[in-house]
């Protein structure tokens, strides 16, 4: 075990089985063998390579007939993994069919990293399928809570202070939102990710435009046809050191994990003994302390924060991945080797966490509304504020009403019976249901609960 993906105790805590298995090293040298067997195919196909040889290689394209230990022992050796696998491939196909060296068709026209970077698309194309079923999950999940919660007041917090009232619906609909959109940014991306690399060794395909049997329209035709095989998109020129589709995954992963910490946070933040307002899911000895009986901490959140900082860091090295130079880069590309598994993998677990708590979220309406009654109806000053403006100036109105919330802090009162007491307030003609109406902060909800509706049917 050298980092907790790998770890057998926490491998399934920041990671999840899914993921890991797609960038396992057997997965990964499946992908090699399917990029092998799918370029013999295409090239049979078009007549670059005898047909005879494309059976053969197809046939031998089996990760069951490879000795993974020489494969890591030959990678150490070589420092690649592409040329012992295919020099594996070739003696398995020359020893099936002897005499004839049909293993000698194999990977033609190839490159090292044409194989590599198929299978690292390949790779993230699984991850992706991943994430957009997480994605789908947790905003079903947030639909639902978020109408179930549309008129719950509670406290709006700003710099961590109250601030005004608002619904926790309205909370949830605009992580919902956040949400949407990253199924938006999903979408996009797909589309510049999950293309072929097929171009040789500079990317000119030269080596099939130089064979006697293929010209120009050939070698492009073999190279439309393996990307049919593999089900990926054409490259319009290689992109061997053009490293933006890999960044941009690694960076929309970056903010998937973002905006889950940022919803882990408020958790962490709303679950504090003194807020109360909401709790993780409950399972018997979840979040227990080894000497403290009482506690019951946010592990869940605490995961997705750890995780998701993580992330963001890692995926900071996929721009320095993308400085490469000239055609074939010197360190930048292994980046990614190094980065890339524990970005994924990390990212589903950060989202089936997320999605956990987001299902099994335990909701306190008493306390929301005990907090709202905290500060003895301070919290919906802004709507006196605004409700005096009317008649005497927002300014003035403004001024008033902060001497009078300095007056009920130092006094213990509430704000209404100070106002109703004020010569000045009497003198705007506000009357005492009026001022009552201003003072309950289920009359300052504002929109809470429209915008819940747009942002659950849009």
């Amino acid at each position: 075990m050298s980092t907790v993906t790998d770890s057998q105790i926490f491998g399934n805590i920041f990671s999840t089985p899914e993921s890991s298995s797609i960038w396992s090293d057997r997965t990964r040298t499946s992908y090699y063998l399917k990029f092998e067997s799918a370029l013999a195919t295409a090239q049979g196909r078009v007549g670059v390579i005898p047909e005879k040889a494309t059976k053969a290689i197809v046939d031998k394209c089996d990760i069951k007939s490879i000795d993974m230990e020489e494969l890591r022992q030959e990678t150490e050796r070589i420092g690649y993994p592409v040329l012992p696998l295919v020099k594996q491939l070739v003696k398995l196909v020359n020893e099936a069919e002897p005499g004839e060296n049909l293993g000698e068709w194999a990977h033609w026209g190839a490159t090292t990293q044409d194989v590599t970077d198929t299978a690292t698309v390949l790779q993230l194309r699984d991850t992706c399928s991943l994430i957009s079923k997480s994605l789908n999950e947790i905003v079903f999940a947030l639909e639902e809570s978020a109408q179930k919660y549309a008129s719950i007041p509670m406290v709006a917090r700003s710099n961590l202070q109250q601030a005004v009232p608002m619904t926790f619906g309205f909370k949830l609909a605009r992580l919902l939102a956040t949400f949407k959109r990253h199924q938006q940014r999903l979408s996009e991306i797909l589309s510049r990710l999950l293309v072929l690399e097929f171009g040789g060794a500079a990317g000119t395909l030269a080596t099939l435009c130089d064979a006697p049997s293929t010209n120009t329209s050939t070698a492009l035709r073999a190279q439309e046809e393996l990307a049919k095989e593999l089900d990926l998109g054409i490259p319009d020129i290689a992109w061997h050191t053009e490293r933006d589709r890999i960044c941009e995954t690694g960076a929309f992963f970056a903010l998937l994990a973002g905006t889950c910490s940022k919803f882990a946070l408020d958790v962490k933040l709303l679950m504090q003994t003194e807020i109360s307002e909401v709790s993780e899911p409950f399972y018997p000895h979840r979040g227990s302390s080894s000497t403290m009986p009482q506690k019951r901490n946010p592990i869940a959140s605490v995961y997705i924060t750890a995780m998701s900082s993580t992330i963001r860091q890692l995926s900071a090295a996929l721009f320095d991945a993308m400085v490469e130079d000239h055609e074939r880069s010197t360190g930048p590309w292994e980046i990614e080797w190094i980065v890339l598994p524990q970005i994924s993998t990390m990212t589903h677990a950060v989202l089936k966490y997320t999605l956990e708590v987001v299902k099994g979220l335990e909701v306190h309406p008493e306390k929301m509304k005990g907090n709202l009654e905290l500060t003895k109806g301070l919290v919906v000053s802004e709507a006196v504020m605004m409700g005096l403006g009317k008649v005497i100036g927002r300014q003035v109105a403004h001024d008033l009403v902060y001497d009078l919330c300095r007056k009920a802090l130092k006094e213990d009162r509430p704000l209404l019976e100070l106002l109703i007491e004020d010569e000045e307030v009497k003198k705007a003609g506000l009357t005492e249901e009026e001022l009552r109406r201003l003072c309950d902060p289920a009359n300052y909800l504002g929109l809470s609960e429209e915008m819940v509706r747009r942002v659950v049917h849009e």
